[in-house]
């Protein structure tokens, strides 16, 4: 009988105990989810930096912000994937990230405009896993030279050529 009201005991210890580690996990995740919410944010803006800098042909603020979006980009984590989506998007975030190292150090403007067109490619791939909630997203395109960039609002300004086709473009799909 003692055994018996002892395990009885433990099991409400152990049922009170699962119940504060659930509280505990529970105030932990909103704030990870924003911190996330924050990343993903911070990855776009500087995505964004690198193309807005492009549009104004300064190959300096390109180069920092391909070196800010390459050490953000680094930071962030997928989540909820299959082992081959994992696989992909890890191949992906490699590829991307070496990219962006490569615009940071690139000789001239040219060039970076050159590694940013498969940057973008490989980008918008993958947007969906760090688009930020709330923050539409449009892939545009250049039809006359086919190349596609990522922008947060329809409003057309290639960053390829901004000086003879600042406004060829068109939006081709939204996220």
């Amino acid at each position: 009988m003692k055994n018996y009201i002892l395990a009885i005991f433990l099991v409400i210890g152990m049922v009170n105990a699962n119940a504060q580690v659930k509280t505990s996990a529970q105030e932990v995740a909103p704030e990870l989810v924003k911190q996330r919410e924050e990343l993903k944010t911070l990855i776009i803006t500087n995505y964004l930096g690198i193309k807005n800098s492009l549009v104004v042909s300064d190959s300096k603020k390109t180069a920092a912000a391909a070196s800010e979006f390459s050490a953000n980009f680094g930071k962030f984590k997928f989540k909820k994937l299959t082992l081959e989506e994992m696989n992909a998007a890890t191949t992906a975030r490699k590829s991307i990230k070496e990219l962006a190292d490569s615009i940071a150090i690139a000789p001239s403007i040219n060039e970076q405009r050159k590694l940013m067109e498969k940057l973008s490619e490989k980008f918008w791939v993958i947007i969906d896993k760090v688009k930020p909630e709330n923050m539409p997203l449009y892939q545009q395109k250049c039809p006359m030279m086919g190349t596609t960039w990522v922008s947060n609002e329809k409003k057309i300004e290639n960053p390829y050529y901004p000086k003879n086709m600042l406004t060829c473009g068109e939006v081709i799909a939204e996220k």
